[in-house]
This record gives C-alpha cells, structure tokens and sequence, in this order.
C-alpha cells in the first residue's frame, strides 16, 4: 500500500471516528433529554390531578393489530364522582395505520348491567371505567382492550405542549353570549385559540345543535391536534408527551404500545382520523323518562348501531 493510500485511509478512519462520536454525544444529549422532560412533565401533572390508579378495568386480551381504548373525560367538577361528560373509543390499526373514533352520545339510553336503564354516562358515575366497560360491551358488542380517563387540566396542558400558538376554530355567536357555560371570554370568528379556551369550546353544547354539535366540535379538535402532533412534533418531544398524559390520564395502555402509535404519527404514517357517532342518524328518538331527556333507540336502532360500529372498528 503507498504512503498516498495510507494516509487517505487514515483520513476516513478519523472522519469516521468523528462522526461516531457527534452521534453518540448527540444520542446521549437527545436520551439525557427525553429523560428529563418526561419525568418532570409526569411529575408536574401528577401533582396538578385528582385522578386515582386504582380503577379496576377488565379489558379484553390485547389483539396487537387492532386495538380499542375507551376514552373518558369526566364532569367531576370537585366531587367524588361525577358522570363521564366525554365518551369516545379510540381505535387505531397497526396494520392500516388508520385511527378511529366512535363518540356515545352521553344521553344515550341503554341497559346498564344490573342497573337497568339508563343515560349510558351514568354507568361512569355508578362504577367508573369498568361499569362502562361493560356496558358498552353488551349493548354494542364492542371489545375494549384499555381506558384511559381524562383529567380535563391534562386537555389543556397537551394543547399548549403540542400546540404553543394554539389551534386553529371558527366560534360561533352562541359561545360569545354564554360566558357562565363556557368558563372563559371568547369572540366570534376564526381564530387560534390555547388550551383553555379550546377544552370550552369543544365542551360547549348551548346552541342549537346541543350535544350534537359538541360531539362534532370534540371529533373537529382530536383531528387538528392529531394533524399538528404529525407536522410539528419531534421525537424529542414525544417522551414529554407522554409524560404530560401520565401525570393527566389514568390509564392501563402499556407506554411501550404510547411510544409506538406516537411513533407512527411522527414518521407521517397514520391517515385522517375516521370518525363514526352512537346513535346514529334515523335509529333513535327523544324521549323523557324518570332519568330525563334521552335518546332511545328505535325497534332494531341498538341492532344497527352495534352492527355498524363492529364494522367500522374493524374493517
């Protein structure tokens, strides 16, 4: 080998060595950092809660390829137990890469096991995520595989991590008229708004379209933060993230299964959210009973509604 060949060799050995090292520095700075921000995130929102880790959930044996999480944000409002104000599963596909979400109208009248009939949030305020659980199995026929119960701080808190100049909405007339209802001062028109003012926006349900509107208003948020988290976020901010979420959400999801849905978004893997809503359209009524207003199924409403909801969760 000539000196000219060895010395260029030698080179690229350097060179080499070089960019080892700037990698596991940087590798090291990036793992010192993700560490960080998650336990100081979880820590922060496990002081900031009033969520408990001792919920009793019976969820189905996990199937890796398709997996159903029931998401549930409560109406406490300081007391012990409150009914679930929001009720959602949220299921994503490995396979597909699609995410869903079925949203229950909290009026809906259904049979709550070994209670009887009722608006189906009350089964949250009766025997929490379980009860509901069990509820949504037997009327709908629908697996669940996790829950995840929502500290309404914790909402606030993710858009402002996820979206620091907020998320785009058009308020309506009705918002700016009901400040009592809403908590919070907005004005009408399209504008960005933080995670404050969006928790009352996509809670606000006295207009016209009632608690359809709001239904629609909650699908609308978890799509844009869902397209925000996939155009903004990095992977160095994911285990803040997901630090956030543990110290806001009680939950059994595995953060392994977190970190790889998370991932999926991050790599601009996961299409649009698919979104689907109980009951629906022409199979159900209003109607009064000693509970209040409801929304009872018509004969063979409960039939449709679980057919099409098993389908659309796992087609």
């Amino acid at each position: 080998m000539t000196l000219q060949r060895q010395t260029r060799k030698k080179k690229k050995v350097r060179k080499f060595r070089v960019f080892i090292m700037v990698f596991l520095i940087a590798f090291l700075a990036i793992g010192g950092y993700a560490a960080y921000e998650y336990i100081s995130a979880s820590l922060a929102a496990n002081a900031d809660n009033n969520l408990s880790d001792d919920v009793e959930f019976n969820g189905s044996d996990e199937n890796v390829d398709n997996v159903n999480v029931l998401v549930l944000g409560s109406d406490s409002r300081g007391e012990d137990s409150g009914r679930a104000d929001t009720i959602m599963i949220a299921n994503y596909s490995s396979d597909t890469n699609q995410p869903k979400l079925v949203s229950i109208m909290r009026d809906t009248y259904v049979n709550i096991p070994g209670y009887g009939y009722n608006k189906i949030n009350a089964a949250y305020s009766i025997g929490g995520p379980e009860l509901m659980r069990k509820t949504i199995t037997e009327n709908f026929g629908i697996n669940i595989n996790y829950y995840a119960e929502i500290d309404f701080k914790g909402f606030e808190k993710l858009v402002d991590a996820v979206a620091p100049d907020g998320i785009e909405v058009t308020v309506i007339p009705e918002m700016t008229t009901d400040q009592k209802a809403l908590g919070v001062q907005l004005t009408e028109g399209t504008q960005k708004l933080h995670g404050k003012e969006l928790l009352a926006y996509s809670r606000f349900r006295h207009d016209a379209n009632g608690d359809y509107g709001r239904v629609q208003r909650q699908q609308e948020v978890l799509g844009k933060l869902k397209e925000e988290v996939g155009s903004v976020m990095t992977v160095a901010k994911l285990p803040k993230m997901i630090g956030i979420a543990n110290g806001y959400v009680s939950t059994n999801v595995r953060t392994g299964l977190l970190l790889s849905m998370g991932t999926d978004v991050l790599r601009g893997k996961t299409e649009d959210i698919e979104t689907m809503r109980i009951p629906m359209d022409e199979t159900y009524h209003d109607a009064r009973y000693d509970v209040g207003a409801v929304l009872e199924f018509n004969v063979g409403g409960l039939e449709q509604n679980a057919q099409e909801a098993q389908t659309f969760l796992n087609q």
